[in-house]
C-alpha cells in the first residue's frame, strides 16, 4: 500500500570540483531525497550561475559508491584518501561536459543513512503503490471486458434472430 506520507531528507555541503590534482573550486551543493520517489537522490550544485545544476540518479548507486568503484557512463563513484582525508569521488559526464567532484565522506555517509532509515532497502515499492495502481488498472479492465464481448457489428443473420 502507498504512503501518502512525503519525507524529505536534505544535507547542504560544500563539495569540491576538481581542476587538477593540485587545483580544486569549492562548490556548495545541496542532497535531497524524497520518501515518494525512493530510488533516487537529486543533486544540486550551486555554481554561481543563476540557476543551480540538477543531477539525479539511484541511491543505491551512491550507496554502494561510499564503499567501492562502481557506476559506469554518466555517473561514477568511488571512494579514496585525499591529503589524509576519507572522500568520495564523483564523476559526472552530460552532454555539455564532465565534472570530478570531491566529496566528505563522512558528511555523506550521515546523510545517506538518514535516508536509509527513512525507507530502507528493498522497501522502496511500497512506496510507489504500484500494487494498488495496478489493482485499478485491472479492475478498469473487467469494465473495458464487458464492452469487447458484446457484437458491435450487427449481421444480417442477427438481424433476422431479433425479429
Amino acid at each position: 500500500m502507498q504512503n501518502t506520507d512525503a519525507t524529505v531528507v536534505e544535507r547542504e555541503l560544500e563539495m569540491k570540483l576538481v581542476v587538477s590534482p593540485e587545483c580544486s573550486v569549492p562548490v556548495p551543493a545541496r542532497l535531497t531525497y524524497r520518501t515518494d520517489d525512493p530510488y533516487a537522490i537529486h543533486i544540486a550544485f550551486h555554481t554561481g550561475s543563476e540557476y543551480p545544476v540538477h543531477w539525479t540518479f539511484a541511491r543505491e548507486l551512491l550507496v554502494e559508491g561510499v564503499f567501492r568503484p562502481c557506476g559506469h557512463g554518466d555517473v561514477r563513484i568511488w571512494p579514496t584518501k585525499v591529503d589524509g582525508r576519507s572522500v568520495i569521488l564523483m564523476a559526472l559526464s552530460s552532454p555539455d561536459g564532465d565534472a570530478l567532484l570531491e566529496a566528505p565522506s563522512a558528511q555523506v555517509s550521515t546523510w545517506l543513512e538518514r535516508t536509509l532509515r527513512a525507507v530502507p532497502p528493498g522497501t522502496e515499492t511500497d512506496r510507489l503503490g504500484i500494487d494498488d495502481g495496478l489493482a485499478a488498472l485491472l479492475a478498469a479492465t473487467v469494465v473495458v471486458d464487458e464492452l469487447w464481448l458484446r457484437d458491435p457489428w450487427v449481421t444480417d443473420e442477427s438481424a433476422e434472430d431479433d425479429r
